[in-house]
């Protein structure tokens, strides 16, 4: 099957995740660094107010933080985290599949670009998507996916041994008291 956006679906683009757990926070838009500097120039034209903070970073010693960041962060505007400060909420336009259009569509980052495959081989869409909750999965029209994906993995390629998380401390009014704020190291 085919993949393609679901009719007035900007799902991917208002709802944020916990990850890897809820005390991490839920996390922002991947964003490579070769990519950061785009994003906030992008911002800049646009007049929209943005906020990137870490993502994910490495270190060769466990007992310092990450001298190297491998990815950003875009995070959404709301207080829980949702809605990526791109999505034109408000002008009433729409965009080709009748949800919400991108205000850098042209420019978006590589992860959105990538957005649902989640894994190459095999393929992976990611379950929260519409048409993939309503579709099952797909197998075709996902070339421009899945080399946005493989870039994104190559970028992050590294040697460095300790792998660091970024916890956002953004999430729902309920879960406040769990979330950290900070890196904190993957288990080795």
């Amino acid at each position: 099957m085919e993949f393609r956006c679901v009719d007035e679906c900007s799902q991917c683009c208002v709802e944020r995740e916990y990850y890897p757990t809820k005390q991490f926070g839920k996390i922002g838009v991947l964003i490579l660094p070769e990519e950061k500097e785009n994003i906030e120039k992008l911002a800049e034209l646009n007049k929209i107010k943005i906020k990137i903070v870490p993502r994910i970073g490495v270190s060769k010693n466990k007992n310092q933080i990450p001298t190297k960041i491998l990815a950003y962060q875009l995070m959404g505007i709301e207080d829980n985290g949702n809605t990526c400060p791109f999505l034109d909420t408000h002008s009433g336009k729409k965009s080709t599949h009748g949800g919400f259009p991108c205000k850098i569509y042209k420019d978006k980052p590589l992860a959105c670009s990538a957005y649902p495959l989640i894994e190459i081989n095999p393929i992976n869409l990611d379950q929260k998507c519409k048409f993939c909750k309503d579709c099952g999965t797909a197998d075709k029209n996902l070339n421009f996916e899945a080399e946005s994906l493989l870039k994104i993995q190559e970028s992050m390629q590294t040697d460095a041994r300790y792998i660091w998380r970024y916890a956002t401390g953004v999430g729902e009014q309920e879960d406040q008291e769990i979330l950290r704020i900070g890196w904190i190291l993957e288990d080795c």
